[in-house]
């Protein structure tokens, strides 16, 4: 595969870590890498935080190599239409198409929105992308008010960024806590009183019943009556898996591109897949495949990824990590390793309510599945070693 014309669909973060695997693995054929947004790659985390809050500007969040020179195509500003397997075909919206010999699928993920959301207005926005970005800080810079719907990681970032330019706060969000689904009720109580703490009205175990536009601000009225008027909405319900392009090829596109261990794409030839787009059994946890949408994994998943399609099916080893990410919030700083998600036990092992210094162990049954640490960083890295000792005896090294 050495000499093979290798097409990265995805510009960012995955697409260009992958391309760089497959310099450094000695791939000396052609590399395009096709991108709908204009930009070349930059990192997508700041944008809810440094970038909202003043501490970054635009240039700082671009990506570079890491000394490898990629001698790659690039095709940007022009998205995926469809693929077509039989000729190894790529269709982009402009109507070009491009060939492929082998192909690595990095599309990354949109947000999602609510289904009568007047998103057609500059003062209601999703955040993904650095126009998203761009977008919301020009509403926030006129505004007083901001209503941030869902409490994940997205609204509470945002939330964090808008409590620092002074902006009155609020989230709605249907479930009790904030972060519940990531951290369990357990950790989320806690988050839900830093961000309390700081001056961010909550509306927890709400939804939005309607929104009623006024000329420079709107009304969310809530399934319990109550109303909520902010001049710039939010909108942070998750994400959506950009794999549309790959419709009709009978793939399971259930949530992402379903891949083998290894990252294969179960159904296509000379395909893999890495980032938020893929989902894949992680054997050191189980036979299970989920996504898993944090900025190192896309880094790790992408080498990983680039690794295995140039081994090929029969000699690529399963992508086992244990999964790592990370969240700053009012000026207190939230970790993870492991995926707490699984665990059927929490118990929390350090509570200081004074400081919000916690560490939260995650099980699943005897199996130690996840760690959860506020403001306790070196308190996390005691447990790295433990949580490899639990789970990596489930490591499977032969392809499912």
């Amino acid at each position: 595969m050495a000499a093979d014309r290798i097409v990265i669909i995805g510009a960012g973060l995955a697409g260009l870590r992958a391309a760089e695997r497959l310099r450094e693995r000695g791939h000396n054929g052609p590399i395009e890498i096709l991108g709908d947004e204009p930009h070349r790659p930059y990192t997508r985390p700041p944008l809810s935080k440094h970038l909202l809050s003043g501490k970054m500007e635009p240039a700082d969040l671009t990506l570079r190599t890491h000394g490898t020179d990629l001698d790659a195509i690039w095709a940007l500003g022009d998205g995926v239409s469809r693929l077509v397997p039989g000729t190894r075909s790529i269709y982009l919206d402009s109507g070009r198409h491009v060939r492929y010999d082998a192909l690595i699928i990095a599309s990354g993920v949109e947000a999602r929105t609510l289904p009568d959301a007047p998103i057609h207005l500059p003062n209601v926005q999703t955040l993904r992308t650095l126009a998203d970005c761009r977008a919301i800080d020009q509403a926030m810079t006129r505004a007083d008010s901001i209503a941030i719907i869902g409490g994940g990681f997205i609204g509470c970032e945002v939330a964090t960024s808008a409590r620092q330019r002074a902006l009155t706060t609020t989230i709605i969000d249907i479930s009790p806590t904030l972060l519940g689904h990531a951290v369990g009720a357990e950790v989320g109580e806690i988050v839900t009183g830093i961000h309390q703490n700081a001056g961010v009205k909550l509306r927890l175990g709400r939804q939005v019943a309607s929104f009623e536009q006024h000329d420079s601000s709107l009304t969310l009225h809530l399934d319990d009556g109550t109303i909520v008027n902010a001049d710039v909405v939010v909108i942070g319900v998750g994400t959506r898996p950009r794999v549309e392009f790959l419709a009709g090829l009978g793939l399971d596109l259930t949530d992402g591109v379903l891949c083998t261990p290894t990252c294969h794409v179960i159904g296509l030839d000379d395909v893999v897949a890495a980032g938020d787009c893929a989902r894949w059994p992680n054997l050191r946890f189980d036979e299970h495949p989920y996504r898993v949408e944090h900025w190192i994994n896309a880094v790790e998943h992408a080498r990983a990824a680039a690794d295995a399609l140039l081994a090929g099916p029969s000699r690529a080893v399963p992508f086992a990590p244990i999964p790592r990410f990370w969240s700053e919030q009012h000026d207190v700083k939230i970790q993870s390793i492991g995926m707490p998600r699984l665990a059927d036990r929490v118990t929390l092992i350090e509570r200081d309510p004074r400081s919000h210094r916690t560490i939260a162990t995650y099980h699943r049954g005897d199996d130690l599945v996840g760690v959860i640490a506020i403001d306790e960083p070196r308190r996390l890295l005691d447990y790295t070693r433990e949580l490899a000792n639990s789970i990596g005896k489930s490591v499977i090294t032969r392809a499912a």
